[in-house]
């Protein structure tokens, strides 16, 4: 009896001593595979400062969403600095990291990004482009494929800018169009979008190009002898975002009262701006991201066009260009720079 009992003790010793060889063996290997944190790749045209702010609001909105950078998200950024050649190998370099989703905006970046992949997420940050008529997507309900996010679909809003522009300033009657050639959003709204919309506010449209950082100053000097009395800056792209004091300076200078598209351009020194409030529209893509990441698909989530938009009026510089702002005209302003 007592070796019975003997030899049952020694097979229970045994099997626990396995048992707390194979749990010791098991602590290791999970310690190894620590649960995998996202990855964002991050893929613009422009540079680290112009971005700031923007990418700065999608940050935040993930901290609400309880994302925290360096803890439960990670980043990776790629800047082309203004040029579109780098595009293609900075979209591949995101696509070899493996990130779990690119944000990006723009039609140059977002085709970039879709041309290196079609598989991992992509999500539009904003921009003034139309993604259908761009073929970036099937339809805004559907978008099918790999795309979806925001699309802010800021040009159209050129008619809006211009009737604005009118009723602030009454005297205008031709307007100095200043654009990118290389901004595909740009030349389609120079030539499609503010003519028909001019015409019945009886507002005469003048193109300008301009296609280098010293030229702008060149094309002021020569706009001056067509003698327009307004300006209408049509923004998207490296060198028009990169030169907004410059512009704004220049525009100052000539006594030329000018309307943009966003409110950097009044912060500048713009007289005033129009169109969606971008702070609003970046921090909305936090949604796309924190969808995705829990599984949804971007060809089953729908884009999103923006709901709200700003009107930012800067009276120092009417102030400066001799300009009085109609009182119904500041009452419809979101906001006022004093």
């Amino acid at each position: 009896m007592k070796g019975d009992i003997g030899e049952e003790m020694k097979k229970k010793v045994a099997v626990l001593t396995l048992n707390a060889l194979l749990y010791a063996l098991c602590l290791p290997v999970e310690a190894q595979q620590p649960k995998k944190v996202p990855l964002i790749g991050y893929l613009s045209n422009f540079d680290p400062a112009t971005e700031s702010t923007r990418i700065e609001a999608v940050r935040q909105a993930l901290r609400e969403l309880g994302y925290i950078e360096g803890q439960n998200i990670a980043f990776e950024y790629r800047y082309a600095e203004g040029k579109l050649d780098p595009l293609p190998e900075l979209a591949a370099d995101l696509v070899r990291l493996k990130v779990d989703i690119i944000m990006t905006g723009g039609a140059a970046t977002i085709r970039a990004a879709k041309n290196a992949t079609k598989t991992i997420p992509i999500v539009m940050t904003g921009g003034g482009l139309d993604p259908v008529a761009a073929g970036l997507i099937e339809s805004l309900a559907r978008p099918g494929g790999n795309v979806t996010g925001i699309t802010n679909l800021s040009r159209e809003l050129g008619g809006k800018r211009l009737e604005l522009l009118k009723e602030a300033v009454p005297k205008v009657t031709r307007v100095a169009v200043l654009y990118d050639p290389a901004i595909a959003g740009s030349v389609r709204e120079v030539k499609e979008v503010l003519p028909p919309a001019a015409s019945p506010l009886r507002l005469t449209i003048q193109p300008w190009e301009v296609r280098t950082a010293d030229g702008f100053e060149k094309v002021f000097a020569a706009m001056g002898k067509q003698r327009p009395d307004g300006i209408y800056v049509s923004g998207g792209g490296q060198l028009i975002n990169a030169n907004q004091k410059r512009i704004a300076g220049l525009a100052i200078k000539s006594r030329l009262p000018s309307m943009s598209i966003n409110r950097e351009f009044v912060d500048a020194g713009a007289l005033m701006s129009y169109g969606t409030d971008l702070v609003e529209s970046y921090r909305r893509v936090a949604y796309y991201v924190d969808r995705i990441l829990k599984g949804a698909k971007p060809a089953d989530l729908p884009v999103e066009q923006p709901t709200k938009f700003e009107f930012v009026i800067n009276l120092k510089t009417a102030k400066q260009i001799g300009v009085t702002i109609p009182p119904e005209v500041l009452a419809r302003a979101n906001r006022l720079i004093k």
